[in-house]
C-alpha cells in the first residue's frame, strides 16, 4: 500500500510502436526499476583514418551507443492479490513479452514459408514494430533489442516461473542509422536536440577551479 504523500513512482520501460502509424501497439514497463543502468558509446570521428590529418577534431556523426540493464520480475504481490493470469501461467506471460521482442510474428514465419513452398520469395519483411527506450521524460531512444537473458529462479507448484532476472541489451538507433526523415530518425533526432538543450542549462567551469589561470 502506498503511503500517503509519497511521490508517485515513475517506471522505465520500452514502447512498441507501428513504423507507419506511430500507433502505440504496446507499453511494456519494468516492474522494478534496476537499480543501474549502464550507457556505453563508440564515438565516430574521422581522425582515427589513415592520412585524415586535416579531419583529426571532425565528429563523422552521433556516437554509437549500447545499453545494458538487469531488471527483476517477481510475482509474490500479484499471487497474494489473487490474480488469475499469474495464478494461471506465473511470470510466463510477462517473460513471453520480452520473448516476442527478439522474434518474428508467427505471421510473418508462415507466410515466408507459403511463399517459399510457391516458389516465390519475400524480398522485403514486414517491418517489426518500432521499439522505444523510455527512461524519464529526459530520455526517450530508438532502440533495437540485441541481447536478451532469463534467470528463472524460482517456480510455483505447477513449474510457473514466480521469479526471475533479466538482462537487457539494447542498440540505440541513430540517424547515421535510420536517417532523419524515417520515424525513428525523428526521436533520434528529438533525443539529440533534448541532449542540446539539458547541456545548455548545465553552467560552465572556470580554469581556476582546474588549478591554473592560463592555458598557455
Amino acid at each position: 500500500m502506498t503511503a500517503p504523500g509519497a511521490p508517485r513512482l515513475v517506471r522505465g520501460g520500452l514502447v512498441l510502436l507501428d513504423p507507419r502509424t506511430d500507433t502505440v501497439l504496446r507499453v511494456v514497463p519494468l516492474q522494478y526499476n534496476p537499480d543501474s543502468v549502464t550507457r556505453t558509446f563508440q564515438v565516430r570521428g574521422a581522425g582515427a583514418e589513415a592520412g585524415a590529418r586535416a579531419e583529426a577534431l571532425r565528429l563523422t556523426g552521433p556516437p554509437a551507443q549500447t545499453i545494458t540493464l538487469d531488471a527483476e520480475l517477481d510475482a509474490t504481490d500479484a499471487m497474494e492479490r489473487g490474480d488469475r493470469l499469474v495464478g494461471d501461467v506465473g511470470l510466463h506471460a510477462q517473460l513471453a513479452v520480452l520473448e516476442g521482442l527478439v522474434s518474428p510474428s508467427s505471421a510473418t514465419v508462415l507466410r515466408a514459408a507459403e511463399l517459399l513452398a510457391a516458389g516465390g520469395i519475400e524480398i522485403a519483411p514486414t517491418p517489426a514494430p518500432l521499439t522505444l527506450f523510455v527512461w524519464s521524460r529526459q530520455r526517450i531512444l530508438p532502440v533495437r533489442v540485441t541481447e536478451l537473458s532469463i534467470v528463472e529462479e524460482a517456480f510455483d507448484t505447477a513449474l510457473n516461473p514466480i521469479r526471475a532476472k533479466v538482462h537487457l541489451g539494447l542498440r540505440v538507433s541513430t540517424v547515421n542509422d535510420v536517417g532523419v526523415t524515417s520515424r525513428a530518425g525523428s526521436y533520434a533526432m528529438a533525443q539529440h536536440q533534448r541532449l542540446e538543450r539539458l547541456a545548455a542549462r548545465q553552467p560552465g567551469g572556470t580554469l581556476g577551479q582546474l588549478g591554473i589561470e592560463r592555458l598557455t
